[in-house]
């Protein structure tokens, strides 16, 4: 069974059955078993947020929201203090490249709409090899828009499983303010209005301790199941995304089932 509606729609019923399923919404470099493989390209891009978001505001993650998420998602991937630290100095020593924010939008396998977001230093690199990446692997790239309407821009907040069962986690999201929870084996992700992440995020932090992440996301207002050689091919076109160095997020509305995981 599956609990998709908002927390405050919710039942005891519903809240008794964990959410069946995997994690959709989670960028695909965070998928199980990328972390080994890509441990390397994942620090690049993390390091890449962290200098900009420090770059943007203050360079004090207490003082700086993005700054606070960017190093939370560093910390989940075990990347070293240090590692870190020089990130977050470079942007106060205006050191490195200034990387320019870029959403792209299209069309995957079996309709599936896909939002690449992009931090990069060189915009028609990106586009070409953005587009290339489409094109190769059975997708369209669209125009700004073109999928985006289909989403809705909310924050969230993910806590790994060891942070308590479906129950103990809805409740601590209810009291905290959140509007909707997930759950499934892999964790649990809890969705909040675009301007009332990091308050939520603090609100939990008391009852479930500090978060594996907290960001800013979009969410599918509706999913596509995808089986066959259409999952393949779109598992293929997210991991091409994902090797990209410039691309730090992809977002879908698809629903690969766990049987077709499996099989790929």
């Amino acid at each position: 069974m599956r609990c998709w509606r908002p927390i405050a729609a919710r039942s005891d019923c519903d809240k008794e059955a964990p959410v069946a399923g995997h994690s959709k919404y989670k960028n695909i470099m965070y998928r199980k078993g990328a972390q080994d493989k890509k441990r390397s390209a994942m620090f690049s891009k993390l390091s890449r947020e962290i200098t900009v978001a420090a770059r943007m505001g203050l360079p004090d993650p207490e003082m700086n929201a993005r700054l606070r998420a960017a190093v939370l998602a560093a910390k989940a991937q075990s990347m070293p203090k240090d590692n870190i630290q020089r990130s977050i100095d470079k942007a106060s020593g205006g050191e490195g490249e200034n990387y320019e924010e870029i959403r792209y939008e299209g069309f995957g396998p079996g309709g599936v709409a896909l939002i690449v977001e992009a931090l990069t230093d060189n915009r028609n690199r990106t586009a070409t090899n953005v587009r290339t990446i489409f094109s190769k692997n059975g997708g369209n790239l669209g125009a700004g828009g073109s999928v985006s309407h289909g989403f809705e821009r909310m924050g969230l907040i993910e806590y790994g499983p060891g942070a308590g069962d479906a129950d103990t986690v809805l409740e601590a999201a209810i009291e905290a303010g959140a509007e909707d929870v997930e759950s499934d084996e892999d964790g649990h992700q809890i969705w909040t209005a675009l301007d009332q992440l990091h308050e939520v995020q603090r609100a939990l932090e008391p009852m479930l301790g500090e978060p594996d992440g907290a960001k800013l996301a979009w969410k599918p207002s509706t999913e596509i199941e995808v089986r066959g050689d259409d999952a393949s091919s779109l598992m293929k076109l997210i991991d091409a995304l994902d090797d990209d160095d410039d691309i730090q997020t992809v977002w879908g509305n698809y629903d690969v089932p766990e049987e077709e995981l499996e099989r790929l």
